[in-house]
């Protein structure tokens, strides 16, 4: 079994793949994990993470610089549903369209909105720390308890068109999404390779969903 990290020059690849390494350790059947931006590579993938650290639009056009890196990326999800985790602007980028620095539009694969964090006195941006998350039920959250904290780092934040699609919220200072979920898709506003041991067990269970 393959797991493929996207590397298209943005997220912090290094702390993506030694998290996801680390889980991995604790399975009973590891996957072999590489960090790419080989589309060639990618089609081979069982699953899928697209890591993400910065501007929307700067994020989707690097995805879309690498020849070939999208339309594989699109088949492989959508059309063969390949389990696929987006992180931070990763998940981001599954919106339909983004207003961040303007007008964008994102991959569609899950409908709604990137938008603007209200800022207040007291919760300013960039929303950035550890933040208590609550979540329905979901392969992905098995064995953590509600309000379990995990840290984020964002100014913007993914604004579902069904509230179906949000799995998971935190309150900053509204209720906002904190992971979505849409069949094989799944994505986390907040960083689980930076959230310890919680991200640890968001991980481990990513790796075992969907498993043949």
């Amino acid at each position: 079994m393959k797991l493929v990290i996207i590397n298209y020059g943005s997220g912090n690849l290094h702390s993506v793949n030694k998290a996801f390494e680390a889980a991995n350790q604790n399975l009973e059947k590891p996957y072999d994990i590489q960090v790419t931006d080989d589309p060639e590579v990618v089609k081979l993938a069982d699953k899928i993470v697209l890591p993400g650290v910065g501007a929307f639009a700067d994020c989707k056009k690097s995805i879309f610089n690498i020849s070939g890196m999208y339309d594989t990326l699109e088949k492989l999800v959508m059309s063969k549903k390949v389990p696929f985790i987006g992180i931070c602007v990763g998940m981001q980028l599954l919106a339909e369209t983004a207003e961040e620095f303007g007008s964008h539009s994102g991959f569609g694969w899950i409908p709604g909105s990137v938008v603007k964090i209200t800022e207040t006195d007291d919760y300013k941006i960039p929303h950035m720390g550890w933040n208590e998350v609550d979540f329905v039920e979901n392969p992905i959250f098995l064995g953590l308890e509600q309000k379990t904290n995990f840290y984020f780092v964002h100014s913007y934040y993914f604004k579902t068109s069904n509230a179906g699609d949000t799995v998971a919220t935190t309150n900053y200072p509204n209720r906002i999404t904190a992971a979505v979920n849409k069949e094989n898709i799944f994505g986390t506003q907040f960083h689980p390779e930076k959230s310890h041991d919680n991200g640890q067990i968001i991980i481990k269970n990513f790796l075992e969903w969907m498993n043949k």
